[in-house]
């Protein structure tokens, strides 16, 4: 699917939520020049690199043209501008203000421009100025409150779920703003606010509704669905949405007396208990291998798998039969393997290396008999 070809792109952001929405236009078609400054985007030298590429940074700007210019030179910021006065969409990440002051504001943009700002807590409110990571919105939004592990310590999720699901957010946005724009009879702005904290509050929908609703947190929906350690070391994940589900793995279990014992009779009291059945459970789940109990809970076809690491998943046989994450050749990397997108598929273009497509986007554009 290719409906944003002819659209025109610039993708000022850096990090991920921004380019991550930047990466699903430029799947879609549409040309996205990725803008950076000379030092480069931040996320081409955290984790797995070599030389100025790196696997993150491959992953959220795939398939865009990159270029490099300077805003702190008047040539820089002056090719910056004109770039932004053609763009249909212009995605900046900068803090609240910084984009207007260093002229990339809407006002040097087209006056039909989508124009989207990411940030961590959005373009107005007493936090507005704050810096902000998946990270730390993980902690402000309750995300790690309610991520705690068999330590009972909150932990951020190692991935960076808020940082993702803003950047499909904004994708969806950016996505209505373009249909919308096709309505027009005379031409408009569309700026659209899109913060991580937004991001992180659309992910906890249901959490944030049951707590407004009755003014507390409510007990765990699913008690004892969790991670258990098996007889070998490894780990086997259960899941429970009906309460036959829970008959259905104690009998397996070899452990009907909990189905008459008072405290563990339903989900609430079941949590209510939570701390006296969670020992019994793990006792006995290290008496049987994971791959036993696996093959165990699947003759009652109950939701309950290994617990797999990334390396793990790609060496599935399901993984590689469905081509579930297909090879991208990135220059500068080599075969790296990456997710095909639900409902989109495989999005194999390479990512662009630092500033490898100055000169020709600067002379497409009329811009390069003054490029520094």
């Amino acid at each position: 699917m290719q409906p944003y070809k002819g659209l025109l792109v610039l993708d000022a952001a850096q990090g991920i939520a921004g380019p991550y929405c930047g990466m699903l236009l430029a799947a879609m078609g549409a040309d996205v020049i990725k803008l950076e400054p000379p030092k480069g985007d931040w996320s081409r030298g955290l984790g797995t690199r070599q030389d100025d590429h790196s696997v993150m940074s491959t992953v959220f700007n795939r398939g865009k043209r990159g270029v490099v210019l300077d805003m702190a030179t008047e040539e820089g910021k002056r090719q910056v501008q004109a770039l932004a006065a053609k763009a249909d969409i212009v995605i900046e990440a900068f803090r609240p203000g910084v984009a207007a002051r260093i002229g990339l504001g809407p006002e040097q943009c087209r006056p039909d421009v989508i124009y989207v700002s990411i940030s961590g807590f959005g373009q107005k409110g007493p936090h507005s100025e704050r810096p902000c990571t998946d990270s730390v919105m993980q902690a402000f939004s309750g995300f790690a409150s309610l991520n705690k592990g068999m330590d009972d310590v909150p932990h951020r999720a190692y991935t960076t779920p808020v940082d993702i699901h803003t950047g499909m957010c904004t994708f969806a946005a950016v996505q209505a703003a373009i249909a919308d724009r096709a309505l027009d009879k005379a031409p408009r702005q569309r700026l659209l606010d899109c913060s991580l904290m937004a991001g992180a509050g659309s992910l906890l929908a249901i959490q944030i509704g049951d707590v407004g609703l009755l003014g507390r947190q409510p007990p765990e929906l699913n008690v004892p669905a969790g991670s258990y350690q098996c007889k070998d070391g490894a780990w086997v994940m259960v899941a429970l949405v009906r309460e036959q589900e829970w008959v259905d793995l104690v009998s397996l279990m070899g452990a009907t007396h909990l189905l008459e014992d008072p405290r563990f009779t339903d989900f609430p009291t079941r949590a209510a208990n939570k701390a006296a059945l969670l020992p019994l459970l793990r006792e006995a789940f290290l008496t049987r291998t994971c791959e036993e109990w696996l093959a165990l809970f699947k003759t009652r076809r109950l939701l309950t798998d290994r617990v797999n690491t990334p390396l793990e998943w790609l060496a599935e046989d399901h993984t590689k039969q469905v081509n579930a994450a297909p090879i991208l050749n990135q220059p500068g990397l080599g075969a790296v393997p990456m997710p095909a997108l639900p409902g989109i598929g495989a999005i194999l273009t390479p990512a662009p290396g630092l500033g490898q497509h100055t000169d020709e986007v600067l002379t497409e554009h009329g811009l390069k008999e003054n490029a520094a």
